[in-house]
């Protein structure tokens, strides 16, 4: 009789810790899964908040377009720094850049054919700018690598690389042989090195599907003199260059021959197609955007480009990198 009723006690107590057991881990599972479900609201009112900033930034381009008959210059409200906007239960900072203010290397593809090539010699001469400090051969390399990794054939430029090269790397893979997407891709160009790429980057930039390349001489800053000076060659000093863009008008240059027309560049003689280059307007921002709400974060990268009827459409989003 004791004994029975000693078993019963302990069956009773293990089923009671089971029990507990149990519930606690439902308690936890269903703790974890609400914890979920906030954090998957929250990063979605974050995501939606960065969506409305690209959908305002869109209107406030076309509006800017219109109003400035197409002339973009550092003046205009666009060009801050640090723009924040406080919202309900977070807050968003965003930051537009002029993508016509730097190297379109997408550009480079157009060059295929051309003889001479006037654009590639530039950007050679952009990649031998002192301020990088890349040594001459690792320019070479570099700046034929890119031009092989554009172009759709298999010939070997002097310095470059074609399918060979990156077929013996470890692990082994193949160039594009087309336009680049995004400007990361030139961490995997033969001859890129992390010692000096990050710096580059700062003066390049791609345009997903577009080989134009116009520079807008309103939009430059004094720090990235080495970009002008080396789209107009070697017959103009650095220094001149840096005055040129030092002593630029706040509100910029109100019609692109003002600039070709400067005595500085009249001497240079510049080609029709070099001439081409420059221009006072932009066709493509990019928008970067980082949301908060509550505990949760959405950063993104949008590049809008203005259309011939002034409207703005978004060509490329990227998740990150602000």
């Amino acid at each position: 009789m004791h004994r029975n009723k000693g078993v019963a006690l302990l069956l009773v107590l293990l089923i009671v810790a089971f029990v507990s057991i149990i519930a606690t881990q439902m308690g936890s599972k269903l703790q974890l899964q609400a914890s979920r479900a906030i954090n998957i609201k929250d990063n979605n009112q974050a995501q939606w908040y960065a969506m409305g900033a690209e959908q305002y930034a869109r209107k406030a381009i076309a509006q800017l377009v219109e109003e400035a008959d197409g002339v973009i210059h550092l003046e205009q409200p666009w060009a801050a720094e640090d723009i924040t906007f406080p919202l309900p239960g977070g807050g968003l900072e965003v930051r537009l850049r002029d993508l016509q203010s730097c190297f379109n290397i997408n550009a480079l593809q157009s060059e295929e054919k051309a003889t001479p090539e006037p654009l590639a010699d530039a950007f050679k001469r952009l990649l031998q700018a002192r301020s990088l400090e890349i040594p001459s051969y690792e320019a070479d390399v570099f700046g034929d690598s890119v031009m092989d990794w554009l172009d759709t054939d298999d010939r070997i430029r002097p310095f470059g690389a074609e399918d060979s090269d990156y077929e013996a790397k470890l692990p082994p893979y193949l160039p594009a042989n087309n336009l680049m997407v995004s400007a990361s891709e030139l961490r995997m160009v033969h001859g890129a090195k992390r010692e000096w790429l990050t710096s580059l980057l700062d003066w390049i930039c791609v345009l997903p599907n577009d080989t134009t390349f116009k520079l807008n001489v309103n939009t430059l800053k004094e720090e990235q003199a080495p970009l002008l000076h080396a789209l107009l060659g070697n017959g103009i000093s650095l220094q001149d260059v840096s005055g040129i863009l030092a002593s630029r008008k706040p509100e910029g240059f109100e019609e692109v021959a003002d600039f070709l027309t400067l005595p500085e560049i009249t001497a240079l003689q510049l080609t029709e197609a070099q001439r081409d280059w420059f221009d006072v307007s932009t066709d493509y921002f990019m928008l970067y955007s980082k949301a908060s709400y509550n505990d949760a974060s959405f950063s993104m990268r949008s590049i809008l480009k203005v259309n011939d009827d002034n409207s703005v459409t978004v060509t490329y989003r990227e998740f990150g990198g602000f």
